[in-house]
């Protein structure tokens, strides 16, 4: 309802109708959607000619609403003069249950929402934002009158007058003596006046109680105008305290607690309002946070033969006795019974056995308990067994036989098969633990202590034994293991089982930085452990608060005579409980609430050895003493920390933040209750400040605005990172303190959502840079992360100085930002999942839980909140740049099903039998198109350049990365259905289209064509093992090599071409013909075999046995002089190890031959795979500073007058090959190439670098056909292997200098051009760049172009004479004069190609 008026009037009306039976427990108040939400707009409440017209009596009828079915709402308004008071009359008809008004006042005139002071009864505050107003029931009806005050128009100019007077500095007191006609200050010689004299409330007071307000309100940054509001309403709440007889004295006692005047004067010492503080962070170089621990699995070790179980040695009698195997096994425990228990039984069960028979055999599964039926399946092979083999009753089936087992009785042992279960993982480490769960579940005591003696055997299984301790305790902290089976322990035993099993991980901690991340998990899963006396006080302090408060019997009895018997982490929970119900003015739902909330109901309650059968039941005298008692009594539970309930809910361990501080900080003796008198000395050796820092971040954990809380939080765990790389001694309670302040800095940004809605870009970048610090400080091997954080400050930078580049440089930076986040998740659930699924699996835990195991640990920590802001400005940032939702990188209109996939990858080897467009998740580069695909949309972001993008441009196929999620998921939804895909170069539209539609075939005339079948020629062995680059021809090398030599001489001299040797054609057939690899040979002849009857595996097997060749010594000796005749150093030279590298290397060229991608893609356009030849180009590697990748023609466009470019920070690997991130890339025209623009910057991770080396390269026969795009099929392989070096981009010049990046890439572009112009055609053209000098290191024709060759455009020859390529050119020119002179757009394009064509040609 909108209502106009002078002062705060209603506008939002929001009927609820609730959907419980009247009587019952009222939920809390909050929006729900099973409510019914009316929105009712008024006109102005004064007297308005319209309403009144119609209503007899002055009163109009707004509206009539329907609730439901039979209940109607109807609303009234009696409207008033100015200055009185106007009347709105809600009535709802046939209503049965109760009805709340969710209201409040908007002033039109200036976007306020308030909260009117005239309310009914009953009205209670909804978070401060709104009224909450019931309707009052009366048979079948409810109804509700609200009163609205509507003074003079001229209160508003008053109140702006006396806002501009507070402006000014007017003190209040001024301003209200000046107000009430009376003197500043009273002479204190005037007499006394005889009426009652109303006692002021001190302004001292005011002010605080004006600051205890914005406290409880989140610290708001409040505008003056809103102050001043605060202000009179502190004043109003403290003068109504005074009015009702409290002196002024006992009001400063019940106020000025702590040092809050200290806090209310230096918030007004410079200004007239409250505001946030702020801390000065320290300004440090990001690189001292790194920590290079990377994870590494441990190889399985032999372990030592352990004595032989009961099981084991009733399996060896039954193999004896019944000359059989058993094949697999495993223990089977049931409920409490033991192993040795002997019952009888009889088992019938089937069993699906699919497996490869190579003699008589027989598999036998024994159990100890009657089952019902199982199906199971063995999958060794896809073979059936033969039938003289079957036992008596099976049947064949395709590839497999059924068989029933039949009747048999045994004594109770239980055994099943394990399969590989347990590969990738510390697997009899997990089968111990298992083995121990059942004493682990006696009390959290036992537990404690057996995951201490855990401790050296998970510590000698590595990475994965540490990971398995931390699996069992998650499990347990989550609830999926039992805590406790009524065993009766004291709190100090529990608390000394806790410290003993955490000081492990401590000692653990400092021995082993690697395992740093994993073990701050389990500590966090643990909790800190507390001082013995603690633990014992626990139970003695419950009396003091029964007898302090005279509550000595009901549910606080129960829970005495419970926490006498064992204290458990529910105990945290039940006086988090009381708190809350305190504190809602003891509303018992609050209390259930809170329990239920925690996973405690009442069944839990009554299930405790001593139940607890009650409710609490308070009196209204005992509130503050209780919230005083059972406070301190939450401090006390927090030092015993037994637990926490989870990562997430750390409100009682050591991870609870307050408790982390006052552990290292040492308690005072002031207001901390019970804990007086236990001796807990502060941490020594803290940085100086630090005890403020962490004054602070208490001062404001609850804080609306999160920002300065969390700068305060990243200082504090800035200050500890050196600690915590040393070995201080107390180094337990500084990890905690760590992962307590880590734990409230994921929660204040979760809370500060809100806050980011609507504000500007920078905010949100800022707050990304927050998170990835944070996100560093966690993480062991944080490189990545910190390069990520450095690109954000610059970025950050970049935007606050107006830098037209800074969206496009900080998208970069946010594609960065997501791979370092998948890599961290892929990493999480490659080392944890496996052994979350076998000891889930032993243990028998809920498969729910099992399998979102890893996905739990992923959203508890900074990576999700991380993930949450990217996903925030991802769309601003596209947009500022211009990128839009699509990047296109083959536009081709297609139409098609739609097919979702999880992995291009996964179906690339795959036929469709109908146009297809997959909606691939996962892209990397490097596979290849799937037959009867017309279209890839995927999200993620291949290199334009890559091995798939050139395959779908060369076979007409739609290939798409759509950045929107939402359009993405759209797609998604759309599987099995009928769509039409129409691109350009930036954006696509697509659309449902019916079956008949795509029959038709006219919308896929061009898309997804199979590439046209091409052959290959034999090549022969020609008598030499190594040539020259001189003596390179068709016959003896590729086009990769020729094309090299053409170019020496011929580009260039700023240009640089490497020296090259070749070892040619048929080299390969002739080593494997030789008499000492005869073995090799007749090895890979049989494999060839296996492919043949396209059993794939072969491939591998192949591969393998290529690299047992021996090298004949001629080869050995021919090849030394030519890469010593070209001034090519001669590995040998540096000793025999440096050749067999070398050697290596070749072997590994040729079997690449044999890699899956490349035969795939050769079967598909049925190349004679036997007829494959591989050379071998053997160059000195560029230790290259750049590498780079030259389409002369724009491969998204097809503009040929446009060169595009893609760069890289060192050797082109990570740019051909599938490394992920995105390149630099950028486009010149060929007729300004001083103008480079800059497309995109670079997000690759990764960088290759490499000493003074040779590098093989592979050069076959296949991959420069005609049609077919083979090139990067086959590997290239240096001699000694490339340092990964993790790229810091914000000391790249390429990057920072745009001096630097001008020459530079402009270079790039005149080289490609220089060679486009030497061939007559455009080119795919690959270098590098050392030390500001190019060089080319390969070129070849460009596959996928737009344009035609310029030679095919003409009609001639590579060897044409001048003289013909001029006649054919005017022949052309002739042929279309006619058609030229229409001036149509067509002839006139191809004009300008004739003409190109031409001059290029010409030229050379």
């Amino acid at each position: 309802m909108a209502l106009r008026s002078a002062i705060p009037t209603p506008s939002h009306l929001e009927l609820r109708k609730e959907r419980y039976p009247s009587g019952s427990r009222k939920p809390n108040p909050s929006i729900h959607p099973s409510h019914t939400a009316l929105t009712i707009e008024l006109f102005d409440i004064r007297a308005d000619e319209r309403i009144l017209r119609g209503s007899c009596c002055g009163r109009a009828l707004v509206g009539r609403f329907t609730l439901d079915a039979n209940s109607e709402l109807k609303v009234t308004l009696n409207p008033a003069p100015q200055g009185s008071v106007a009347e709105i009359n809600l009535e709802a008809t046939n209503t049965s249950g109760s009805l709340i008004l969710h209201w409040g006042a908007l002033r039109p005139d200036r976007g306020e929402w308030l909260l009117p002071s005239r309310k009914p009864d009953g009205t209670t505050v909804y978070k401060n934002r709104a009224l909450r107003t019931p309707f009052i029931k009366s048979g079948d009806n409810s109804t509700l009158k609200i009163e609205i005050d509507d003074p003079a128009e001229e209160y508003e100019a008053a109140r702006t007058e006396l806002i501009e007077e507070l402006n000014k500095g007017v003190s209040l007191e001024k301003l209200r003596a000046k107000l009430t006609k009376t003197p500043e200050a009273t002479d204190s010689n005037a007499p006394a006046s005889e009426s009652t004299v109303t006692t002021k409330v001190p302004e001292e007071l005011v002010q605080v109680q004006a600051y205890i307000r914005w406290e409880k309100a989140g610290k708001p940054n409040y505008a003056p105008e809103k102050q001043l509001v605060e202000f009179e309403e502190a004043r109003k709440e403290l003068q109504s305290e005074l009015d009702k007889g409290t002196s002024v004295e006992q009001l400063r006692n019940k106020i000025l607690k702590g040092n809050i005047e200290t806090k209310v004067s230096k918030q007004l010492k410079d200004k007239k309002y409250f505001s946030v503080e702020r801390i000065q962070r320290k300004k440090r170089d990001i690189v001292q946070l790194l920590k290079k621990h990377k994870p590494t699995v441990m190889e399985a070790q032999a372990e030592t033969p352990k004595q032989p179980t009961v099981l084991d040695l009733f399996t060896k009698s039954l193999q004896e006795q019944d000359n059989c195997e058993v094949l697999s096994r495993k223990l089977f425990k049931f409920g409490d019974k033991e192993i040795l228990e002997k019952p009888k039984f009889t088992w019938q069960q089937t069993i699906w056995s699919h497996l490869y028979f190579t003699g008589r055999c027989q598999k036998r599964m024994e159990s100890g308990r009657q089952c019902g039926p199982v199906l199971m399946g063995c999958f060794v092979t896809v073979k059936a067994p033969p039938s003289s083999i079957l036992p008596s009753g099976s049947s064949l089936l395709d590839k497999a036989c059924e068989t029933s087992f039949s009747e048999y009785e045994l004594n109770g042992l239980h055994c099943q098969d394990t399969g590989d279960a347990g590969k990738g993982t510390a697997k009899a480490l997990l089968e111990r633990i298992a083995d121990l769960e059942e004493d682990a579940q006696r009390s959290l005591m036992h537990r404690f202590n057996i995951a201490a003696d855990l401790v050296d055997q998970a510590r000698d299984n590595g990475l994965l034994g540490i990971i398995g301790i931390f699996v069992w305790i998650r499990f347990m902290a989550t609830r999926q293991l039992i805590w406790n089976k009524n065993y009766n322990v004291k709190p100090r035993e529990i608390s000394k089982a806790q410290d003993r099993f955490t000081d492990d991980l401590e000692n653990m901690y400092r021995t082993y930085p690697q395992y740093q991340e994993i073990l701050r998990m389990i500590m966090s899963a643990v909790g800190r452990g507390g001082e013995g006396d603690v633990g014992q006080r626990i139970r003695d302090e419950i009396l003091v608060i029964q007898r302090n408060n005279d509550c000595k019997g009901g549910m606080m009895e129960e829970w005495h005579q419970k926490l006498h018997n064992n204290t458990s982490p529910d105990d945290v929970v039940i006086c988090q409980a009381l708190l809350d119900y305190i504190k809602s003015d003891f509303d018992i739902g609050v209390y259930w609430d809170t329990l239920k909330k925690d996973g405690i109901t009442k069944e839990r309650l009554l299930s405790y050895d001593r139940p607890i059968h009650s409710e609490p039941n308070f009196r209204s005298e005992q509130k503050d003493g209780l919230l005083r008692d059972l406070g301190n009594y939450m401090r006390s539970l927090k030092m015993e920390g037994t637990l926490i309930q989870s990562l997430r809910m750390a409100v009682h361990s050591g991870a609870d933040l307050e408790s982390a501080i006052a552990t290292c900080m040492g308690y005072k003796s002031e207001g901390e209750g019970f804990m007086v008198g236990v001796q807990i000395n502060p941490v020594k050796g803290l940085p100086s400040g630090f005890p403020k820092l962490l004054e602070f971040v208490l001062d404001h954990v609850e804080d609306k605005s999160a920002e300065p809380l969390l700068e305060g939080l990243l200082e504090a765990r800035a200050e500890l990172h050196p600690l915590l790389l040393g070995s201080p001694e107390r180094m337990k309670d500084l990890i905690f303190l760590d992962i307590a302040l880590d734990s409230t800095f994921r929660t204040a940004v979760e809370r500060s959502y809100e806050e980011l809605n609507n504000v500007e870009p920078e905010k949100i970048m800022y707050f990304i840079s927050l998170v990835l610090e944070n996100l560093a400080l966690s993480t062991d091997d944080n490189e990545d992360i910190l390069y990520c954080l450095k690109g954000w400050n610059q970025a950050l930078e970049m935007a606050k100085q107006k830098n037209n580049q800074w969206a496009l440089y900080a998208k970069a930076f946010l594609d960065r930002t997501r791979l370092a986040l998948a890599s961290k998740g892929e990493q999480y659930y490659n080392l944890m999942q496996p052994s979350a699924e076998y000891l889930g699996s032993l243990l028998n835990i809920d498969q729910w839980a099992v399998n979102i195991f890893t996905e739990e640990i992923i959203r508890g920590g900074s990576a999700a909140t991380l993930s949450a802001l990217l996903n925030r400005i991802d769309p601003v940032l596209r947009n500022v740049a211009q990128l839009g939702s699509w990047q296109v990188i083959s536009p081709v209109e297609v139409s098609g099903y739609i097919v979702v996939v999880d992995e291009l990858l996964a179906v690339q080897n795959k036929s469709y039998d109908k146009p297809t467009i997959l909606v691939a998740k996962s892209v990397k580069g490097e596979e290849e198109i799937p037959d009867g695909v017309v279209g890839v949309i995927t999200p993620d972001m291949p290199d334009v350049l890559s091995h798939v993008s050139v395959r779908a441009r060369n076979c007409k196929v739609l290939f798409a990365t759509c950045f929107d999620p939402n359009t993405l998921s759209e797609l998604q939804g759309h599987d099995g259905k009928v769509f039409s895909f129409k691109p350009t170069s930036a954006d696509i539209t697509y659309r449902e289209i019916p079956e008949s539609e795509l029959q038709s075939g006219s919308l896929n005339a061009e898309a997804g064509q199979a590439v046209p079948s091409v052959s290959l020629v034999k090549k022969k062995f020609l008598g030499k093992y190594a040539i020259s680059a001189e003596e390179f021809s068709e016959e003896m090398v590729g086009a990769k090599s020729r094309n090299v030599a053409y170019l020496k001489g011929k580009v260039p001299s700023w240009v640089g071409v490497p020296t090259s040797v070749a070892i040619p054609f048929g080299t390969f057939e002739k080593v494997l013909s030789d008499e000492i690899n005869k073995e090799v040979a007749q090895t890979i002849q049989m494999l060839k075999g296996k492919l043949a009857q396209d059993d794939f595996s072969a491939l591998g097997e192949i591969r393998k046995t290529v690299l047992n060749l021996t090298a004949p010594t001629q080869l050995i000796k021919e090849l030394k002089e030519k890469m010593l005749g070209s001034g090519m150093p001669w590995p040998g030279d540096e000793g025999d190890q440096r050749w067999e590298q070398a050697w290596m290397a070749i072997k590994k060229v040729w079997a690449s031959k044999w890699n899956e991608r490349a035969y795939f893609s050769t079967r598909k356009v049925k190349l004679d795979h036997d007829y494959l030849s591989m050379a071998v180009l053997v160059q000195e590697i560029v230790n290259a500073d750049y590498a780079f990748v030259i389409h002369t023609t724009n491969p998204s466009s097809g503009d040929s007058s446009e060169i595009y470019a893609e760069v890289v920070k060192g050797l082109g690997e990570t740019l051909v090959g599938a490394y992920p991130g995105r390149a630099m890339s950028f486009v010149c025209k060929k007729n300004d190439l001083d103008s480079p623009k800059v497309l995109g910057f670079p997000s690759k991770p990764i960088g290759l670098f490499i000493k003074r080396s040779i590098i093989f390269r592979s050069d076959s026969n296949g991959e420069d056909l005609e049609g077919y795009a083979g090139a990067g099929l086959y590997d290239s392989v240096p001699m000694d292997e490339e340092d990964e070096v993790i790229l810091d981009y914000t000391t790249d010049p390429l990057i920072t200098d745009q001096g630097f990046q001008k020459s530079i890439l402009s270079s790039i572009a005149r080289a490609g051009h220089a060679i486009e112009e030497l061939y007559g055609s455009p080119q795919d053209v690959e270098g590098a760049v050392k030390e500001g000098k190019l060089f080319v290191v390969q070129t070849r024709p460009q596959m996928g172009k737009a344009r035609e060759d310029y030679y095919q455009v003409l009609g001639v020859t590579v060897n044409s004479t001048p003289q013909e390529i001029k006649e054919a050119y005017r022949k052309l020119q002739k042929r279309h004069h006619i058609l030229i002179l229409l001036a149509t757009r067509v002839m006139h394009d191809y004009t300008l190609l004739l003409n190109e064509a031409y001059k290029v040609l010409m030229r050379n």
